[in-house]
């Protein structure tokens, strides 16, 4: 399928989740041992973007049994921050990719979820950063 050169798709990271046995002590260990200070998700690192505005990335940790990042069997998901998110399904879904679910809209934005050709199930993220200062 021919791709849509001129969507703005991915604009930088979202967040790394990944499955662990005990995400309570994995928090601790990176929280004593690294600094990190972790809430009840994890851990929210606040930047700039080149313009001044403000953006966010998320680091969490899972339980091992989270059906979250189903279909995929692997460890982790990666989240991709994104311009139009209605607009980028649209085009991903025609250019062959795998749209798994439906798109979700909360006050902190939109999300919908896609599978890479390895089955690695990928978040994509439209943000409303505001949501969060």
């Amino acid at each position: 399928m021919m791709r849509n050169k001129d969507l703005k798709r991915v604009t930088g990271l979202g967040g790394f989740f990944f499955k662990c046995d005990n995400p309570a002590a994995i928090k601790e260990f990176y929280k004593n041992q690294l600094g990190i200070p972790v809430d009840q998700y994890g851990w929210t690192f606040w930047w700039k973007d080149k313009d001044g505005n403000d953006g966010s990335t998320q680091w969490s940790p899972f339980a091992a049994d989270t059906k979250y990042f189903e279909p995929s069997q692997k460890p982790f998901m990666m989240n991709f921050r994104v311009h139009d998110l209605e607009a980028l399904l649209v085009a991903l879904k025609e250019e062959g990719v795998t749209v798994v679910g439906d798109m979700e809209t909360y006050e902190y934005g939109k999300f919908g979820w896609i599978l890479d050709p390895e089955g690695n199930k990928i978040e994509l993220w439209e943000p409303v950063d505001k949501a969060f200062l």
